[in-house]
């Protein structure tokens, strides 16, 4: 992220040096300044699990190996503190989803979920039915504990299948397999109303009878959400140093375009509408908090290593954690996990609108773009008109969204925003 940096000494460990208080800080946020948002966006709330019972090859995200015991209950008193620090940024501000990620959420007990739940709700304003989504591993699965996390209040669970092939699972680092995988997701649809099942494709050496064998099987279990993710080689992790190769290489750029037409014909003959670029879904089924995502909405993230973005009147700011998860708690503790925080710079917001809301099918209106980044449609007419010059969006006066062509060339449509 660039911009326009507010000084870790504002927010961090060192502003109890500098003696900048956390209302000093709030105050520069409501200073004038060049934007102007008339309304705030939604509100979401991120909570960040990190650990996980092993890192996987292809994984970049913020995830940390479990090594003994978990420490459910000093974590959770680090997530009220962080969370208790964060209030007065988003004062009466009500949430609209949650969304407990990880790591492997699933590591924690249902106990420890309904804990975590009750102190977020003992603190926020929560929307009518707030969605609360939980990301759980089969390799974390134990019999009946889904339905615990149900009671624990969770109403939306994501299981990480990725495949149903052993062969393929080994390749990845999973700790689960295929047995396990159908029972974690045969579980999660007696357990919940609503839940979603990982898929990836372009696996080490995978074939495309191969992509319709996993594909066949879950469609089979009738997810009323399936995510499908197209596995990259990403920096820093062990892929990157040690890529697979020979007979497990990954699969070309053709196969892999292959992969995502059938996945897309399969998924939809079963009654799943691709609404995003990579998720699918029955009506009603959506996710409501990816949603608040890719239309540009705000959200706190909580956690070791979580992200933020929260809009006020004249400025959007984005925030990060601390990511090691033992110097976070500490942070936490005394009131300063924020490790970053920047301004988004006034030439970043249209490309960075641009990037969430093109993922999704129906794309997004032209009045949304003026609402959630205070800037004129003037700023975006220039590419609007190249993107449409090359067949990638469809427009009116009213709406925006990207063609089938534009789909298949995201990267190239969203980079015509980005700034000189």
């Amino acid at each position: 992220m660039t911009g326009n940096s507010i000084p870790i000494s504002a927010v961090g460990s060192a502003s109890v040096v500098k003696g900048i208080s956390p209302d000093e800080v709030l105050a520069r946020y409501l200073r004038p300044g060049t934007l102007r948002l008339n309304a705030l966006p939604p509100m979401s709330l991120y909570v960040h699990l990190p650990w996980c019972l092993k890192k996987c090859p292809y994984c970049d995200f913020n995830s940390h190996e479990q090594r003994g015991d978990l420490p459910q209950a000093a974590y959770l008193a680090a997530l009220t503190a962080d969370l208790e620090a964060a209030l007065p940024f988003i004062w009466g501000r009500r949430i609209h989803t949650i969304f407990i990620g990880g790591g492997t959420p699933s590591l924690f007990s249902p106990a420890s979920i309904g804990q975590l739940i009750a102190d977020i709700r003992a603190r926020l304003p929560l929307e009518p039915g707030c969605e609360i989504t939980m990301e759980a591993n089969p390799g974390s699965f134990e019999t009946d504990c889904y339905h615990g996390y149900r009671q624990a209040g969770v109403t939306r669970l994501s299981v990480g299948v990725q495949s149903f092939n052993d062969a393929k699972l080994q390749a990845l680092g999973r700790v689960h397999d295929a047995a396990q995988a159908r029972a974690a997701a045969a579980e999660a649809r007696a357990a919940f109303d609503t839940f979603n099942l990982d898929l990836m494709y372009a696996l080490p050496g995978q074939t495309l009878v191969e992509l319709q064998d996993d594909l066949s099987e879950a469609l089979a279990l009738k997810p009323p959400h399936l995510s499908i993710y197209h596995l990259t080689v990403e920096p820093n992790t062990y892929f990157a140093v040690h890529p697979p190769t020979g007979v497990l290489a990954l699969p070309d750029d053709d196969l892999a375009f292959d992969m995502l037409d059938t996945v897309t014909a399969q998924a939809e003959a079963a009654g799943l509408a691709r609404y995003e670029v990579s998720a699918f879904a029955q009506a009603g089924h959506r996710c409501a908090h990816n949603l608040n995502y890719w239309q540009f909405g705000d959200y706190l993230g909580i956690g070791a290593g979580a992200h933020s973005k929260i809009s006020f009147p004249h400025r959007v700011i984005r925030q990060t954690r601390y990511r090691e998860p033992t110097r976070y708690m500490a942070q936490a503790a005394a009131g300063f996990a924020v490790s970053s925080d920047v301004e988004v710079a006034r030439a970043e917001l249209p490309f960075e609108f641009m990037l969430n809301s093109l993922r999704l099918r129906e794309g997004f209106e032209l009045a949304r773009f003026a609402e959630r980044t205070g800037l004129a449609l003037t700023a975006v007419q220039t590419a609007l008109t190249a993107a449409e010059g090359k067949g990638w969006i469809e427009r009116d006066l009213v709406w925006v969204k990207p063609t089938e062509r534009g789909f298949d060339f995201l990267n190239d449509l969203v980079g015509l925003f980005l700034a000189d």
